[in-house]
């Protein structure tokens, strides 16, 4: 399919955009405050590579830049995130000058270029000191998060288009607190299921203080969704799958989308059954205006505690050696460079899953993440063809605007804009439409960037 069969097929008005996160590509950490990550990639041996994020591809001083490459690749909107240390460090007390200058000017270069922000509050940065006080495993944690959520819609209220609360809590709860593969590095269960209401807690209590700045633009969350399927028919895999289908979808989707907890979990995940406070249900499930999906791979689930070698699809820790399940490979898929199953034709399969849940509760979709990472050689003249990418991206974005009945998707962002920090992978990983010379800083654009940009000119406006 060429960049113009494709285009042809967008419907109008669907958003084409790209996405990063601060602290995977912001760097300058000198003119924050520190994060639990810092300390996290801190200790040896946690990350893949041995790198830190402390420079990163230095998007705090080359934004202007950045946002020239947006305009000139033609993106009708930028996904970025807000980094919290940097706004207010530590967590608490008043907003730091320096760092809601960095995002004003980022806003007002944005909007200058003709670019949408959309603003996440919170991608996975929490202060080191809120970290060293139990961070989202402790309550008080989601209302310091709402405080610093009033700051920013003060802030930025008057130009950010679409604000989202917090970016994959499944993944921060399950990776981060239950199986010690990203900061803050904990491999509890109890403070796994405690995060996770937490989280969800502080998405309700941010939709509240931006309503009651109130702000202009839309409100919604981005929740990372896989279709789940058992590894064979027999019932201990179907059983597993079933719990695995519930912590990593319905745990963070019911709440959210029927005000309601998830269906009960059995051996696995009893634990996070009985989460408390679950009179904070009404706050939780607050309306939003949109709903955030990230679809990066299926999950194939059997029984039994996993190999040595297979561990999430992020990593791997000790913990997961207790799991009384484990992931399974798609052979009949092609991989990406992180092993994940390229399965364009499972998407749809996910968004009747999400119709036949939510129904009439479920709000517009928006895929604010979706790409792949591939080894990205560079040629001897500095450019990457990146082949694999592009035949990546064409097939996802064809399949997110097949219809699919009950559901109304109204955009799609690329991730990512640039190399970055991929957490526990370093820079091992490189999901860019543009190659970051970590030595240099230098920004090449890579083959999908001429790709995207031919898309996105031939649409019909």
């Amino acid at each position: 399919m060429t960049p113009e069969e494709l285009a042809a097929k967008l419907p109008p008005g669907f958003v084409l955009g790209v996405s990063t996160s601060a602290y995977q590509i912001e760097g300058a950490s000198d003119l924050r405050g520190p994060a639990g990550w810092d300390r996290f990639a801190a200790d040896p041996g946690v990350i893949l590579d041995g790198t830190d994020a402390l420079v990163a591809a230095d998007h705090y001083h080359r934004m202007p830049q950045d946002v020239g490459l947006m305009k000139e690749l033609g993106v009708d909107a930028y996904r970025f995130s807000i980094s919290w240390p940097r706004v207010q460090p530590g967590g608490q007390g008043p907003a730091n000058p320096t760092g809601l200058d960095f995002y004003d000017r980022l806003l007002d270069e944005l909007l200058a270029a003709g670019i949408r922000p959309m603003a996440t509050l919170y991608h996975w940065d929490t202060p080191l000191e809120i970290d060293e006080l139990g961070g989202w495993a402790k309550r008080d944690t989601a209302y310091r998060f709402a405080d610093y959520v009033r700051i920013c819609g003060e802030a930025f209220g008057d130009r950010v288009a679409d604000w989202v609360t917090i970016n994959e809590p499944a993944t921060l709860a399950l990776e981060g607190y239950t199986l010690d593969v990203h900061s803050p590095g904990t491999a509890l269960w109890v403070a796994g299921a405690r995060a996770a209401h937490h989280l969800l807690l502080g998405h309700g209590l941010a939709v509240r203080a931006l309503r009651e700045v109130p702000v202009t633009g839309r409100i919604g969350i981005s929740n990372a969704h896989t279709p789940v399927f058992a590894a064979t028919s027999h019932w201990r895999d179907r059983f597993a799958a079933r719990n695995f289908d519930i912590l990593s979808n319905r745990v963070f989707g019911d709440p959210v989308l029927l005000g309601k907890r998830a269906p009960g979990l059995v051996g696995l995940g009893v634990r996070l059954a009985a989460l408390p406070h679950w009179g904070d249900r009404k706050i939780i499930a607050e309306p939003i205006d949109f709903y955030g999906v990230q679809y990066y791979f299926p999950s194939r689930v059997a029984a039994g505690p996993p190999h040595v070698k297979v561990g999430t699809h992020d990593g791997h820790s000790k913990a997961m050696l207790d799991l009384p399940l484990r992931l399974e490979p798609w052979p009949e898929y092609e991989v990406t460079g992180f092993g994940w199953p390229d399965s364009p034709d499972l998407l749809p399969v996910l968004l009747g899953q999400l119709a036949d849940r939510y129904g009439g509760r479920l709000p517009p979709l928006i895929f604010t993440e979706g790409g792949a990472s591939y080894p990205d050689r560079p040629q001897p003249d500095g450019s990457v063809d990146d082949d694999q990418r592009i035949d990546y991206l064409e097939s996802h974005i064809s399949a997110v605007v097949d219809q699919v009945p009950g559901v109304e998707v109204e955009g799609y962002f690329v991730w990512s804009l640039l190399d970055n920090f991929e957490w526990a992978a370093g820079y091992t990983q490189k999901f860019g439409l543009i190659a970051v010379d970590p030595e240099t800083q230098e920004r090449r654009p890579k083959s999908s960037f001429d790709w995207y940009r031919r898309v996105l000119a031939a649409r019909e406006r």
